[in-house]
C-alpha cells in the first residue's frame, strides 16, 4: 500500500500557495498572468526533479511521464489545474495536482515500478474565468475545441490566448492530440455542503451535472430619470431585475438538484439619473438530469421574452456554452471503493454539480473523480476550506487507487 508523506504534501501546498496569494487567505492566479507563469515554473521544476520527461502541447497544458516496466502500456493520467477563480480558494484545482505530484514522490520513494506509465497534468485555463470557455485546455486535448478557436478567445482586454501564452513562455510546439489512456483520475474538493453534512471524509464522484451558459441583452430607450412617466419607460434594468428574479425561481419548479445563476450583470449607460437603455446578465443553469437543464433553458428564454413584453423593451439571448452530463467509469468507481473500504475510510457515491477536466477526460478515456470535504461547502472564494485531515485522507486513498490502476 502506497504511502504519502504528509510533511513533504503540506509543505508543497503551502508553497504553491503563496503564489498568487491574497491578503485574506486565499488565490488570485488567473490563468496565463504572471502568477500562473510562476506556479507553472515551479511544477516544471518539481516534475524535473523526479527525472519526468516534460513536455507542453500548443494550449499550454503541462504533462510529466513516469515510465512503467511495460514501455508499450497506455498510461494512468492523473493531474487537474493550477488556476484559480479571481480572489478564489487555495484547494480548488491546485490540490488536485499537488495531491498527483505527491503520489508520483511517494512511488518514488518506496521504489514501486508499476506497470504502467503515469502521467501527470496541469490543463490550461479550467476555470474560465478570464478566457470564457471553462475547460479550455482539456476541451482541445480531447477534441471538444478546436485549437485555433481557443488560441483566438479574448479576455475582457482583448488579448488573446495565443498572446498570453507567449507572453508567460507557455505557448508549447507539443502538439495537442489524444493518446491512449487506461484510466484517468482526478482528485478535487467537493465544493458543496455534502460530506460535511454527512460525516464523511471522502467523496466518490458518480458523475457531473449537465450545464449550460447563456448570456442575455436587453435593449430599452435611455431617458431622464425626473419627467419620464412610468408608463411610458422602455427601462432595461427593470426588464432584467424581473427576469433575474424569474430566473431564479425556477429551480422549484423543475427538479430538486436543478440550480440557476446570473453571475455577471451589467448595465449601461450607468448614470444614476438616467433611465437604462441597455442590461446584459449572465445564466448558469445546471442538473445531473439534461432534460432539465434544456427545459431551464427552454424557460429562460420564455421569462426574459415575458419580462420584455411587460417592459417594453427588447432581448437577444446568446447561448455561450453547453456540456452534457457525464457518468464515470464504474470500474475505476469500484477501484476507488474497494481502496476506501481497506482504509476504513467514511465515503459516499455522489454527483458533481461543478465541472471538472475530467468531465472532458471522460469522453476519450475511462475516467472517476474523488472528493474531499469543503468546510460549509464554501468555495471560489477565499473563505474556501478544507480541513488539512481530510486532504491528508483523500490524497492517501488517491495514490493507492493510482497505483492500483498502473499495475493493472
Amino acid at each position: 500500500m502506497v504511502t504519502i508523506d504528509e510533511e513533504r504534501f503540506r509543505e508543497s501546498f503551502e508553497s504553491y500557495s503563496r503564489i498568487g496569494a491574497t491578503e485574506n487567505g486565499g488565490l488570485h492566479r488567473l490563468t496565463l498572468t504572471e502568477a500562473d507563469k510562476r506556479v507553472r515554473d515551479a511544477f516544471v521544476e518539481d516534475l524535473a526533479e523526479l527525472g519526468l520527461e516534460v513536455r507542453v502541447d500548443r494550449i499550454g497544458n503541462i504533462f510529466g511521464r513516469r515510465e512503467g516496466t511495460d514501455l508499450d502500456a497506455d498510461p494512468v493520467l492523473i493531474g487537474s489545474h493550477l488556476d484559480s477563480q479571481p480572489y478564489g480558494g487555495r484547494f480548488d484545482g491546485q490540490l488536485g495536482v499537488l495531491a498527483a505530484l505527491e503520489t508520483l514522490r511517494a512511488l518514488e520513494d518506496e521504489g514501486v515500478e508499476p506497470n504502467r506509465p503515469i502521467e501527470i497534468v496541469n490543463w490550461t485555463n479550467e476555470e474560465g474565468s478570464r478566457f470564457p470557455n471553462a475547460l479550455l485546455g482539456s476541451s482541445v486535448f480531447s477534441g471538444g475545441t478546436e485549437l485555433e478557436t481557443a488560441l483566438s478567445l479574448t479576455d475582457g482586454e482583448g488579448t488573446t490566448v495565443r498572446d498570453a501564452l507567449s507572453a508567460i513562455g507557455y505557448d508549447g510546439d507539443h502538439p495537442v492530440e489524444p493518446f491512449d489512456i487506461h484510466a484517468h483520475l482526478e482528485l478535487h474538493i467537493e465544493q458543496g455542503p455534502y460530506l460535511e453534512e454527512h460525516g464523511n471524509s471522502l467523496g466518490i464522484v458518480e458523475g457531473v451535472y449537465g450545464m449550460s451558459w447563456l448570456r442575455a441583452t436587453i435593449t430599452g430607450e435611455s431617458d431622464h430619470a425626473g419627467p419620464t412617466p412610468m408608463h411610458t419607460r422602455s427601462d432595461a434594468m427593470a426588464a432584467a431585475a424581473d427576469a433575474v428574479s424569474e430566473i431564479n425561481r425556477l429551480p422549484n419548479r423543475l427538479s430538486a438538484d436543478a440550480v440557476s445563476t446570473v453571475g455577471e450583470f451589467s448595465i449601461a449607460p450607468g448614470s444614476i439619473n438616467v433611465v437604462p437603455d441597455t442590461a446584459e446578465f449572465t445564466v448558469d443553469v445546471r442538473s445531473y438530469d439534461d432534460a432539465v437543464v434544456a427545459e431551464a433553458v427552454e424557460r429562460v428564454h420564455e421569462e426574459i421574452e415575458h419580462a420584455c413584453s411587460r417592459h417594453a423593451t427588447s432581448a437577444e439571448v446568446e447561448a455561450l456554452w453547453n456540456i452534457e452530463s457525464t457518468a464515470f467509469d464504474p470500474e475505476i468507481r469500484d477501484v476507488l471503493e474497494g481502496v476506501a473500504d481497506d482504509r476504513g475510510i467514511a465515503y459516499e457515491r455522489m454527483p458533481s454539480g461543478a465541472a471538472h477536466d475530467a468531465t472532458r477526460i471522460n469522453e476519450i478515456a475511462p475516467t472517476a473523480m474523488l472528493f474531499a470535504p469543503s468546510v460549509d461547502g464554501r468555495t471560489h472564494n477565499e473563505d474556501e476550506f478544507t480541513e488539512w485531515e481530510d486532504c491528508v485522507v483523500t490524497a492517501g486513498c488517491y495514490a493507492e487507487a493510482v497505483h492500483q490502476l498502473a499495475s493493472e
